[in-house]
């Protein structure tokens, strides 16, 4: 019922019908993302001739010819020379001292580690990665199941693309034209939320299995642990304070901010010895190559914004959904569940670029914040890193570990409901992702 309403609203027919199930069958083929979105776009154009096919060339320079997706290169390279130089171990060793004092102190460490990661990577995958190494073998060791010790680092991983500085906020800014910057300052109280959401569900499934021991000690002993992990790691935060207050207090753009955590990641490698010249090739070919997943998705996705604008499918699309129902709450609920089927079966990446500007009309006819849109939708695509049957974080975990994927998907379960209860919030209370912005935002 809606296709054929959305048919007879915007007259679709074979030239938009025929890219699409040519996007479909090339990714369920395993073709590349960025040549399934350029094909569709190419095929769109000429059976459609609205554009003359001349124009794709320069469509695909001026959607990457950005300035803010300079930052994107330099986040992820920060992280992967935060990884070399040993300081994510640093983070670690604060996490574990301040959470040593409970029972599932180690678990909550994890978490805990995963967000200190996410506020300078700002990569999903990278964060699972890291931590994944560092922590997995220990989370077994403390009593965890392997499974479930894979299941927390890619849930506390999601955090990559919650917590800013995220990648994921500076491509969806500038797919719809808001500032990076505000998009950070909204999404501080939701990542943290998601953070949090993720470090109770632990401690309850802690609680309910005994998963890990330990027990309390004395304020004392806690404080000189953490006093201890402070004096001998406290430089490593160095790092995440300067893109934070760089960004907050609007000295530094976050491509500015990225630059600047390169350049003293580096510095504080070299003078710990733990990073020399001969690293520099393996770290920029490391880096370089996610770049260069994402940059092509962008590129690519630019003619087939402009085809489908120009065939009207945003308006149709909002004009049929509206047609169902005129109920926001209803309307915000069918929203969440098209992002969290988009995230399970498709990257962060695409599902912006493609959907951020077919769902952005719907939410503005509903009268929704657009900084609380932005903020939704990318927290509800990140439940999909932990949800088959892409689920990226599980992919990575699984590498690292040679676990079963389903076994770990299956004990992400209890995260990912935790999750959606964060997304329902973020939905329904714009307070939520508006409280930290100026009145003009509200």
């Amino acid at each position: 019922m809606l296709w054929n309403t959305l048919n007879q609203t915007v007259e679709l027919g074979w030239d938009f019908y025929l890219p699409v199930i040519l996007f479909v069958v090339l990714i369920a083929m395993a073709v590349p993302v960025w040549a399934a979105i350029g094909s569709a776009a190419i095929v769109m154009l000429v059976m459609s001739g609205d554009l003359p096919l001349s124009l794709v060339g320069e469509s695909l320079f001026t959607g990457i010819d950005a300035f803010a997706l300079t930052a994107v290169p330099l986040f992820i390279l920060t992280g992967d020379v935060l990884v070399r130089t040993g300081l994510s171990r640093k983070f670690l060793d604060v996490a574990e001292a301040l959470t040593c004092f409970a029972k599932g102190g180690f678990g909550s460490a994890t978490v805990l580690v995963c967000g200190m990661f996410a506020a300078i990577s700002g990569s999903d995958a990278a964060g699972a990665a890291a931590v994944g190494r560092m922590t997995i073998n220990r989370l077994v060791e403390s009593g965890y199941p392997r499974p479930y010790a894979c299941a927390l680092v890619a849930a506390g991983a999601c955090t990559g693309i919650l917590i800013p500085p995220s990648i994921a906020y500076i491509i969806i800014g500038l797919v719809l034209g808001i500032s990076a910057s505000t998009l950070f300052l909204a999404a501080l109280i939701p990542g943290l939320a998601i953070l949090i959401s993720i470090l109770i569900t632990n401690i309850i499934m802690n609680r309910l299995y005994a998963y890990e021991g330990g027990g309390l000690m004395t304020m004392g002993e806690w404080l000189a642990n953490l006093g201890k992990a402070l004096k001998s790691g406290w430089y490593a935060f160095i790092v995440p304070g300067i893109i934070f207050y760089g960004i907050f207090s609007g000295r530094l753009t976050p491509t500015e901010a990225g630059a600047t955590a390169v350049v003293v990641t580096i510095i504080m490698g070299f003078i710990m010895r733990t990073l020399t010249l001969a690293d520099f090739p393996s770290m920029l070919v490391s880096s370089a190559k996610v770049n260069g997943v994402i940059l092509p998705i962008i590129a690519f996705s630019a003619p087939l914004a402009e085809a489908l604008a120009i065939m009207g499918v945003p308006q149709g699309f909002v004009a049929s959904i509206t047609s169902l129902t005129d109920d926001p709450y209803l309307l915000i609920l069918l929203m969440i569940g098209i992002l969290i089927a988009a995230g399970c079966v498709m990257e962060t990446t695409p599902n912006i670029v493609i959907l951020a500007p077919i769902l952005k009309p719907l939410a503005d006819n509903i009268g929704m914040n657009e900084i609380q849109f932005c903020i939704m939708m990318i927290t509800a695509l990140g439940v999909g890193f932990i949800t088959p049957p892409l689920g990226l974080n599980l992919f990575v975990v699984s590498g690292i570990t040679g676990e079963s994927i389903l076994k770990i998907a299956a004990r992400a379960i209890p995260f990912v409901l935790t999750m959606l209860i964060v997304v329902l919030l973020i939905a329904y209370v714009p307070a939520v992702s508006t409280t930290l912005l100026p009145e003009i935002y509200q």
